[in-house]
């Protein structure tokens, strides 16, 4: 990746403050062990040992967050290994500190979210998609008076502006017949602060992820809407060309590591694997009971049709102003017809 476009790249993210995915408060739990760009690509000459081969290294930077789940169980349980590839994952506070590992080349590919992938391709670096991820953004209210979405009209809504949660509520809003202008947007990215603003009935509604949404919840606040109630999924796995180049082999065996996580999920009781999801993603100890696991699904490609819209979005913000189109932005790697 050139200097220039990663100082270009800086000046975009600084304007449009921290990715909303990030999981502020929850602290690192970097997994610093031989991380780096430069692990074993696919193909490289069996060791000289009892194995087949030797496991190709792919180190992720991923937030804290519900999405990371499936990859940090395929490790766990060593799934990876099973498929010969070895997941060395990095979780990152917030969305810049995994950006700047990214740039150093300290982590293959990361987890991310289509206004991001927008960015990223503004500045002239060539990251593409290559499959969705298991998020999810809440909007949630403490105000009685405000039953539906439809019912913001006038009201004043917590995000943070020019990233996937402003885009999320713009979809929750144009789905209820409402438009951005028909809200007050008070900016706030730090999720913490949201989290109490609204709960002292400082603003009417909040957007907000995991674990937040539980500890609202068991706050007295109720959900209006999600990114899965409302058919919105911005969150992706990213990876740049060149890590596509010299390592597709091992996202493929990711994926599969990936998909048999999925399997062990569904076919084992929460407990057995709830005290990682508090652990990784932060949820209090106590609100173990109410900790809803979503209902994750096999790997998949994004959608073209939710590339165009938020990309259609980053351009009416201003925020992608090249002709990029959503086929170039997608990978095959792992989804090849």
């Amino acid at each position: 990746m050139e200097r220039k476009n990663w100082k270009h790249l800086m000046m975009l993210l600084m304007l449009v403050a921290a990715i909303s995915i990030v999981a502020v408060g929850c602290g690192s739990n970097t997994n610093n062990a031989g991380a780096s760009a430069t692990g074993n690509a696919a193909g490289d000459a069996p060791a000289a040992s009892d194995a087949p081969s030797e496991a190709a290294v792919l180190t992720l930077g991923l937030l804290p967050s519900i999405d990371a789940i499936p990859f940090i169980i395929a490790h766990e349980q060593g799934f990876d290994k099973e498929h010969n590839v070895n997941l060395e994952i990095q979780t990152f506070k917030s969305a810049k500190d995994r950006d700047v590992a990214f740039q150093a080349g300290k982590v293959d590919g990361i987890s991310a979210d289509l206004v991001a992938i927008s960015i990223y391709n503004e500045a002239g670096l060539d990251v593409k998609i290559t499959s969705t991820t298991t998020g999810e953004f809440d909007l949630l209210t403490g105000n009685d008076g405000v039953q539906g979405v439809k019912d913001l009209k006038g009201k004043t809504v917590i995000l943070s502006k020019n990233t996937s949660t402003q885009y999320t509520v713009a979809m929750m809003l144009k789905q209820a017949g409402l438009t951005e202008e028909d809200i007050k947007v008070t900016e706030v990215p730090q999720i913490p602060t949201r989290l109490e603003l609204l709960k002292n009935q400082k603003a009417d509604a909040a957007v907000l992820p995991e674990p937040y949404v539980t500890m609202g919840q068991a706050a007295g606040l109720r959900v209006l809407s999600s990114t899965k109630t409302a058919g919105v999924n911005p969150f992706v796995l990213a990876f740049p060309q060149s890590a596509i180049d010299a390592k597709g082999q091992a996202i493929q065996d990711m994926y599969a590591a990936y998909d048999e996580a999925v399997a062990y999920m569904k076919s084992h009781d929460q407990s057995e694997y709830i005290d990682l999801i508090i652990k990784e993603v932060g949820y209090p100890d106590t609100l173990k009971d109410q900790i809803t696991v979503p209902e994750y699904q096999p790997a998949n490609q994004v959608d073209v049709k939710e590339v165009e819209a938020a990309f259609a979005w980053a351009r009416e913000k201003g925020l992608l102003t090249k002709n990029i189109s959503a086929e170039e932005v997608i990978s095959d790697v792992q989804f090849k017809k």
